[in-house]
């Protein structure tokens, strides 16, 4: 590993760290920023910065959290029950503490698994036909846009938006020019990183400059240092919070909002001492924290072997993937395996420098908090513009990055997730270049879609994906006609 590469970690640990510290802002947005700027980078110095703004961010989440009882992530809800209880009994110290060493070891359990469970579901993976390839791409894209909204049909809405956008440029198969309105800018398609920028980094920047984030830090008092802590009885709360968070990564859609949040219900229930949970527990910090840093990693198994991403950071990272010429799939441990090895190391790297670069810095991203929500807006509007125009020097990708920031904008005040859009441009040129391949091979028989073990269940997979909001609906209705029925 070289020195860029170490710089790039560093750098991007740091950065994450107050990206994730200033509420209003993610990982994704992040690395959304981030992108256009290592259009120039080595490959692998600009996967490392990715590697530290995700692992970083996750931790910084957990400082307004604790600090103001404001997640600054998704992730971090949990982490208020208990950490900003801790701070208001003076030991917030003690709870930055317990998250940050909670968060490296998730973070670091998480990276492991990545390197050790990728590798063979890749090689299963090189078994696929393209049949295979085309129903894991449809099941990608319909459990991200079902199970990410609150509405399925608005996840299927931004879904079907992102297809539209995924075909426009050259048909891969025939070459003809496909919704290009004869401008050659489109005949390359949509740059992915113009659509990620769009949608995932200007909709916060407006947010901060119309004042929908301001917070009113006050007095920020980290307390005395705490001493006498047992850190030893939090190994067991470890222990079982970041097999909640692998398994949770695994799993598309969920994310570690959802695994913080399980991890912090188990823990509960495992406690001799439930009553005291919410009123400044140390396990029930330390559940939620380890958890939602071991869904990082894991969540780029399944993005990284299958090209089904687990959650919208995983599919920002498959756009990241692209832009430096290396394409999500099995193919990717073979014919890019330097590269592809050397990110997952980067991720088991970065969660040791969080530690460090948390350790040292503490005091520094508590100031990160007062940082005024005006200036920061134009910041990230600025460094979008500048990103954007360096990857091809266009200003017409500048101003289509803007227009889908506008309507990334309009997406999010109409609770329409941005995700499944992102997926379906990236998966749904993978789905209709499979099916096509699958139909010229036989001879546009299309039972051949449904040949063989591995289809049958993908297609039944997708068929539950696309089935299970209406189960509860069901069971509502049967059981109000049971008591009418009953009534009578």
């Amino acid at each position: 590993m070289d020195l860029g590469v170490i710089v790039g970690m560093i750098v991007g640990t740091a950065v994450g760290i107050a990206v994730g510290a200033l509420p209003g802002l993610s990982a994704t947005m992040g690395i959304a920023v981030l992108i256009p700027l290592t259009f120039t980078m080595e490959p692998l110095v600009a996967l490392g910065m990715i590697a530290g703004i995700y692992n970083g961010s996750m931790y910084g989440g957990s400082i307004p959290a604790i600090l103001l009882r404001i997640p600054g992530t998704p992730a971090g809800i949990a982490t208020v029950f208990d950490g900003h209880e801790m701070a208001r009994q003076g030991k917030a110290r003690l709870a930055l503490d317990i998250s940050l060493v909670s968060s490296s070891l998730g973070s670091a359990v998480s990276a492991v698994a990545l390197l050790l469970l990728a590798p063979p579901l890749a090689l299963i993976a090189l078994k696929f036909s393209p049949a295979n390839y085309f129903w894991l791409a449809v099941f990608g894209m319909t459990t991200i846009a079902i199970m990410l909204a609150g509405n399925p049909a608005k996840g299927i809405l931004s879904a079907c938006f992102g297809l539209c956008l995924g075909i426009v440029g050259i048909d891969p198969i025939s070459g003809n020019e496909r919704f290009t309105f004869g401008t050659v800018e489109f005949l390359s398609g949509i740059h992915i990183v113009v659509l990620l920028t769009g949608l995932y980094a200007i909709p916060p920047a407006i947010d901060l400059m119309l004042g929908r984030n301001s917070i009113d830090t006050g007095n920020i008092d980290l307390g005395e240092k705490s001493t006498g802590f047992r850190w030893a009885s939090l190994i067991p709360t470890w222990g079982r919070s970041s097999g909640i968070g692998l398994v949770v990564g695994l799993i598309p859609a969920l994310g570690g909002n959802i695994a913080a949040l399980l991890a912090w219900q188990e823990e509960r229930r495992y406690s001799k001492n439930k009553y005291n949970w919410g009123k400044g527990e140390a396990a029930g910090l330390a559940a939620p924290e380890c958890a939602n840093n071991a869904d990082t990693a894991a969540t780029l198994i399944p993005a990284l072997t299958l090209g089904i991403p687990g959650n919208a950071v995983a599919a920002v990272i498959l756009g990241a993937l692209l832009v430096h010429g290396l394409r999500p799939g099995p193919e990717l441990f073979s014919a890019d395996a330097d590269i592809t090895y050397g990110f997952m190391l980067t991720m088991l790297v970065t969660s040791g420098l969080m530690f460090l670069i948390g350790k040292l810095g503490a005091r520094a991203y508590v100031n990160v908090l007062r940082v005024p929500r005006q200036l920061l807006g134009p910041i990230i509007l600025a460094l979008t513009v500048v990103g954007v125009y360096a990857i091809h020097n266009s200003i017409f990708e500048v101003v289509l990055m803007l227009c889908f920031g506008l309507v990334g904008f309009a997406m999010e005040r109409m609770a329409i997730p941005t995700a499944p859009a992102v997926l379906a441009v990236i998966l749904g040129p993978i789905a209709e270049e499979n099916l096509r391949r699958a139909l010229l091979i036989s001879g546009d028989d299309f039972s051949y879609l449904l040949r063989g073990p591995i289809s049958i269940v993908l297609a039944l997979l997708v068929l539950g994906a696309l089935v299970s909001p209406w189960v509860p609906k069901v069971k509502a209705f049967g059981g109000r006609t049971l008591r009418e029925s009953e009534d009578v």
